[in-house]
């Protein structure tokens, strides 16, 4: 794979309106997020993921009236052209989410498909009668992860005899991939923005792009997709969400370069509530790796611990910060391209609904806090409860600190920075206590050793140990005898 296909190392999510305020209106906005290059630049941080920021009337901006047009509550076109460049400056590659499955109800588009069946823009989406539901029986759905809506068929107004289709809620009326000139939109689009700068998408509810009764048709989709851009921009990096399991990710990667792994969020957020690995993360990810592998041999598995439509870890840790600095550890040390969720260093926590997990970022205690969006009363991220960046970097034994030193290893060892074909090997150390993995490479192998309870671990290391890495909390290190106290860790790296 040549360097300029190399994915960056760590990747970093930004909800827009909630990061930084640049102009003191409330909101979040992209001359901010210019503003916060050097701090991501500082973290290590070497990509960013941006959350929608075009024409759109809700604060979330995942229904979009206008593709080509930066939302005026985020900033102007030019302020994005100036933040591409300064990132750009400074080695960080730009991702935007790119949402095509749906639009706005007030997108050109639906306002004049609504208009009736001989409308142009009516076979942009998707439509029936009441009749043509019932008798292909798809009148519900079951809720999934990531929609809660039962009742997909929408009335655009009263009188009609068709309702169109809305996975997500009548708001967000899906589009009609099977209508060639939808595509080339799309494509447009896509070729627009790509010629702006950017380095790659974010796709929005990617597993969806057809309705459930057609999915099959979405990997070729995807395959089209990809080819269409990476005509544009050959080394674009595109990532999925395809929110389900990794069997039925798998056929995905035929089309997107990258997947989000759902299963391994999952499995972290469960050993931080419960203190065992109770999905075997090592075993499962290997399996996965081998079905991915059959798709496509440079997959790339994008990892996380959550994004901003889950549970933020920190609540899930009861901001806890030895599990946080645990969860650190694994999500950082494990396989994979990770991404960070804004905020997740600092411990910020939020339990849905939505709104609560996209709270302002801390920059500063309140009363210095300049940059600090103000676009909610924030219920879980107060000086109080998390404790803001400038008194996390003024402490060494912070879970910034944490973070920080774990994305610099990561980083500068080849084991760990290693994100195509994954390695990844189960270790000599076994205990239900501890999970432990090898990452193994030609340059060195890396031994990952972490306390996942609440007692402390003694153990043995059959490996012959060259170096040690990284450690937090080790009670003592007699040759290959080791103890680790509750929630410690330890990384080798292992003699040739």
């Amino acid at each position: 794979m040549n360097q300029a296909d190399r994915p960056p190392k760590v990747f970093y999510e930004i909800f827009v309106r909630s990061f930084c305020d640049s102009n003191q209106d409330g909101l979040g906005d992209l001359n901010g997020i210019t503003s916060k290059l050097d701090y991501l630049q500082y973290l290590g941080v070497e990509g960013i993921w941006l959350t929608p920021f075009f024409k759109s009337d809700t604060y979330h901006k995942y229904d979009v009236i206008d593709y080509y047009q930066v939302d005026p509550q985020c900033g102007t076109l030019a302020d994005f052209e100036r933040l591409i460049h300064e990132a750009h400056e400074r080695g960080i590659k730009v991702l935007i989410d790119f949402v095509i499955n749906h639009t706005s109800k007030k997108n050109p588009w639906f306002l004049e498909a609504k208009k009736g069946k001989g409308n142009t823009y009516r076979d942009y989406y998707v439509w029936m009668t009441p009749a043509q539901i019932k008798q292909r029986g798809i009148e519900i759905r079951e809720k999934t992860a990531d929609s809660g809506e039962t009742n997909p068929w929408h009335w655009a107004q009263k009188g009609d005899s068709e309702k169109y289709y809305g996975m997500f809620w009548n708001e967000m009326p899906d589009l009609n991939m099977d209508n060639p000139k939808v595509r080339e939109e799309i494509y447009a689009i896509g070729k627009f923005w790509l010629e702006k700068g950017v380095d790659g998408f974010r796709m929005d509810a990617a597993k969806h792009i057809y309705p459930e009764w057609e999915a099959e048709k979405c990997h070729d989709f995807w395959f089209e997709f990809r080819q269409r851009m990476e005509a544009v921009k050959p080394d674009i990096y595109v990532v999925g969400e395809v929110w389900t399991k990794a069997a039925k990710v798998a056929p995905f990667f035929k089309g997107l370069k990258a997947n989000f792994n759902f299963d391994l969020s999952d499995a972290l957020q469960n050993i931080v509530k419960t203190g065992k690995d109770k999905l075997k993360i090592v075993e499962m990810l290997i399996a996965n790796y081998k079905m991915f592998e059959q798709i496509v041999p440079d997959f790339v598995d994008a990892t996380m611990l959550t994004n901003h439509d889950q549970n933020r870890i920190g609540s899930i840790a009861d901001g806890h910060q030895d599990k946080l600095k645990m969860a650190a550890t694994l999500l950082l040390t494990l396989p994979g391209n990770p991404f960070i969720y804004y905020g997740e260093e600092l411990g910020m926590k939020g339990v849905k609904p939505d709104e609560n997990l996209r709270e302002a970022f801390l920059w500063n205690t309140r009363n210095q806090d300049r940059d600090r969006s103000n676009w909610r009363k924030p219920k879980y991220n107060t000086d109080s409860k998390v404790k803001p960046l400038r008194l996390q970097t003024e402490d060494s034994d912070s879970l910034f600190w944490h973070y920080k030193n774990l994305i610099s290893l990561r980083k500068s060892t080849a084991a760990l920075a290693q994100i195509y074909q994954p390695n990844l090997s189960v270790s000599s150390v076994k205990s239900t206590g501890l999970l432990s993995f090898i990452r193994p490479h030609q340059e060195g192998s890396v031994l990952v050793i972490q306390n996942i309870t609440d007692s402390s671990q003694r153990f043995y290391i059959k490996e012959s140990i060259e170096s040690q890495l990284f450690s937090y909390k080790v009670q003592s290190l007699d040759g290959n005898d080791v103890v680790l106290n509750a929630y410690g860790c330890l990384v080798l790296m292992l003699r040739k």
